[in-house]
């Protein structure tokens, strides 16, 4: 019980510390009065390259701010929890393939928030019960099915204010993030040798396996 909360409190930090670094981004931005959306991704243009890095930590508002912090600490915990093995390398995958897909193919406009990164978690955990096929896997799969089934719509076009091309990118790179770590499965999701595979093979007989090749005399010297 105690190494089981031990992990739960261990998956909890980066989830936390993710919708923080948002928070804090935003308190600054009110508190300063500065605009920080010129630090978006602007795609096709030089400048617009440093929002790769940047964009998925601003918002245009508290309503934006708080519609991506529950389901990215959602998606988060549950990646860290479930896949711990992969959960930093593929969230980082999915964090700059989705800004850099971004500033390659979507409107010359700013593009600023972390719904790109949700859209591409969400993908993530999807795919991942396709391709992995473990009952954990598509349990996973399923809930958040459930739970984000809704955000389909967020991927289609011309929605006023809303970065369609982010939700869009996101998702398809989430589902090449879950391809990529297809491989790299968990220690639960191991398949499980039975026990008498591990012992000497002599052990597995009752009997001696060349005992009727042997004479009457060797065998009961």
């Amino acid at each position: 019980m105690a190494e089981q909360q031990k992990r739960i409190i261990d998956s909890l930090r980066l989830p936390v510390q993710l919708v923080a670094l948002l928070w804090g981004v935003h308190f600054i931005q009110m508190v300063s009065g500065m605009d920080f959306g010129k630090f978006g991704v602007f795609p096709r243009e030089v400048f617009g390259l440093r929002g790769i890095l940047f964009s998925p930590l601003i918002h245009s508002g508290l309503p934006h701010l708080i519609s991506n912090s529950a389901p990215l600490f959602v998606l988060s915990l549950m990646i860290v929890y479930f896949y711990p093995r992969v959960a930093k390398r593929s969230m980082l995958m999915i964090y700059f393939l989705t800004g850099l897909a971004v500033w390659i193919f979507a409107r010359r406009v700013f593009h600023i928030g972390a719904s790109g990164v949700v859209y591409g978690l969400v993908s993530f955990v999807f795919w991942m019960g396709i391709f992995r096929r473990s009952l954990k896997s598509i349990v996973l799969a399923l809930i958040v099915t459930v739970l984000y089934s809704s955000y389909f719509l967020g991927i289609l076009p011309n929605q006023e204010g809303i970065s369609w091309e982010s939700h869009l990118l996101g998702g398809l790179v989430g589902i090449f993030t879950a391809y990529w770590y297809k491989e790299e499965i968990e220690t639960d999701e191991e398949e499980q040798r039975p026990v008498w595979e591990d012992e000497p093979l002599d052990s597995k007989y009752f009997l001696e396996r060349d005992i009727f090749e042997k004479t009457k005399a060797e065998r009961e010297g």
